[in-house]
């Protein structure tokens, strides 16, 4: 069922994003892990085969279109529902009404924004329309649908993960725009390709954003008769940004967050956050600094204070769920927590050393004595056979052997005396003194 326009709408008065909506797959831009051709979500809608799913994935993606597109495809009613203004009765209401379409024949695609919003007993109220088959369910969420949607109902529906625009597809995107006649095809709008660039880099892999900035900026252009021409003024008084030195896909991009990483490294706060604030207010995803900033805590901080992974994952936990621009001072909070932490890459050392041996010693096999023996077979093989189990000694700590023949003796964690690290330091001095007085090597590394 497509939408409708009423008789005092004109649909040129619909926003930008509205007007030029894909009507199928081919018009359908970005997801091309599961609509390009062969894809697995691409070929169930081809072959009729949908079955009830939940669409995972940031603003902006496609996941109404999308649903949209099924239905039109698969001549299925379409009924838009919305988490945020229907409660049990209206669920009621539109479940009869899809099973007299079943009873009929026909198919209803029930497409259920913001899923994650309705509480158990809305979402259950679901389940035996699923079942029976009277809906086709298709759920879209900005959440993890782990733990947002009911078990009961997230077993029956498959998950698909929809991915943020990059920038050429945003670009892509932009100019169909232009040449649309649901768009700008019948003006003559005439803008750069940088701008186009600039307004793909602000929208942050959002489409309906692009859309709107496109559409703000072409409103608010020079007109010179017939002709209206979009300017790098105009595009930034659209975004309030100033287009900053930046390409996420190209060299600058790398420069910047290597200038953060090593300020942070450096213990230079002032410098973080200007790097910081270089990349956000350059439209740079603020949920990628996040990452980072958390890798730069286990690397660079690690042991010598724990406390920083907590803030980091805190920090991106915060992007993700407020977003720009009000996300700007929680990952400025763990840029200077960063920058002042006591540092120590010794856990990054410590695998780097691990890796190596690992990859080149894969056939080395876990001793006997730390092996599970789940089967009698096993137990008779020696599975197993002299385990020590730490937690019955008094010392908590036993003699047994645990890295294969070839590798005792080997030292991979060598903690710093940086921060909280010089405690775990001293307390594996502790072990290997006990190890080397109960035999385990002379200095307490191995027999």
């Amino acid at each position: 069922m497509s939408e409708q326009i009423t008789m005092f709408e004109k649909e040129t008065d619909q926003p930008l994003a509205a007007r030029v909506r894909p009507r199928d797959l081919n018009e359908f831009v970005g997801q091309k892990h599961l609509l390009g051709e062969g894809k697995v979500l691409r070929r169930l809608i081809e072959n009729d085969k949908i079955g009830s799913m939940i669409f995972w994935g940031p603003p902006g993606v496609g996941k109404t279109t999308l649903a949209r597109i099924i239905a039109r495809m698969t001549k299925s009613e379409f009924i838009d529902f919305s988490a945020v203004t229907s409660g049990i009765k209206e669920i009621k209401q539109v479940m009869e009404q899809a099973e007299r379409n079943r009873r009929f024949g026909d198919k209803t695609i029930l497409f259920v924004d913001e899923i994650h919003r309705f509480n158990k007993a809305q979402q259950d109220a679901f389940l035996p329309y699923v079942e029976k088959g009277s809906i086709i369910l298709i759920g879209a969420t900005t959440e993890n649908p782990s733990f947002e949607v009911n078990g009961a109902l997230l077993s029956r529906c498959k998950v698909f993960v929809l991915q943020a625009l990059t920038s050429d597809e945003l670009e892509e995107l932009l100019r169909h725009a232009l040449k649309d006649e649901r768009g700008f095809g019948d003006q003559d709008v005439r803008i750069s390709d940088e701008c186009i660039a600039m307004i793909a880099n602000f929208a942050n892999g959002d489409a309906r954003s692009a859309l709107s900035t496109l559409e703000m900026a072409v409103l608010n252009g020079d007109v010179d008769g017939e002709t209206t021409t979009v300017t790098r003024e105009t595009v930034e008084q659209c975004t309030s940004k100033k287009s900053l030195l930046y390409d996420k896909n190209g060299e600058e991009h790398y420069n910047l967050i290597s200038a953060l990483h090593k300020s942070m490294r450096n213990s230079d706060p002032d410098a973080a956050v200007y790097w910081l604030a270089r990349m956000l207010e350059a439209g740079e995803d603020p949920i990628y600094i996040a990452r980072r900033v958390t890798r730069f805590a286990s690397e660079d901080i690690g042991l010598a204070d724990p406390r920083a992974l907590e803030i980091a994952v805190a920090a991106y936990q915060a992007c993700h769920l407020i977003g720009m621009p009000e996300c700007s001072v929680h990952l400025t909070e763990a840029v200077v927590y960063m920058s002042l932490a006591p540092k120590s890459n010794a856990l990054y050392m410590a695998y780097e050393s691990a890796k190596k041996d690992a990859l080149t010693m894969l056939a080395e096999p876990v001793p006997l004595v730390i092996r599970n023996a789940s089967t009698k077979l096993m137990k008779e093989l020696g599975y197993g056979k002299g385990y020590q189990y730490a937690h019955d000694t008094d010392d908590k700590l036993t003699d047994m052997q645990c890295l294969p023949d070839s590798l005792l003796g080997k030292t991979y964690y060598r903690p710093t005396d940086e921060g909280v690290e010089g405690r775990f330091r001293s307390r594996m001095e502790e072990i290997r003194e006990w190890k080397a007085k109960h035999g385990y090597g002379k200095d307490g590394r191995g027999k």
